[in-house]
């Protein structure tokens, strides 16, 4: 299951992962988060152990979206060692996450 992520323990579970992580950025009015939403659960079960894969919720966590100027949704950050390694904004194919996810493991 994707990790409920919020601006009090980004740092922690992501930040400060040894592992990549993916951040979803939703919000529970927007249509193609709901698209996006299943997928990244799907991943956070084929990547359990070697990926942190969740989800914040960006009308609940101003801090974490202003730091990284998130601006639409949904966005998706890719981490590693702590720093943003790729970014991907709007639905896309879980393909596509996936792939990008490979590259950093």
């Amino acid at each position: 299951m994707a990790l409920e992520l919020t601006d009090a323990n980004f740092e922690e579970l992501v930040i400060k992962s040894d592992k990549p992580a993916i951040v979803d950025l939703w919000a529970e009015w927007c249509g193609p988060c709901r698209m996006v939403g299943p997928l990244v659960e799907e991943l956070s079960h084929e990547y359990e152990g070697r990926a942190v894969i969740g989800k914040l919720d960006v009308d609940s966590n101003p801090g974490i979206t202003g730091k990284y100027g998130i601006r639409n949704i949904p966005t998706i950050l890719f981490f590693k060692n702590g720093e943003v390694a790729d970014k991907q904004v709007g639905a896309v194919p879980k393909s596509v996450l996936a792939a990008k996810l490979e590259k950093l493991l």
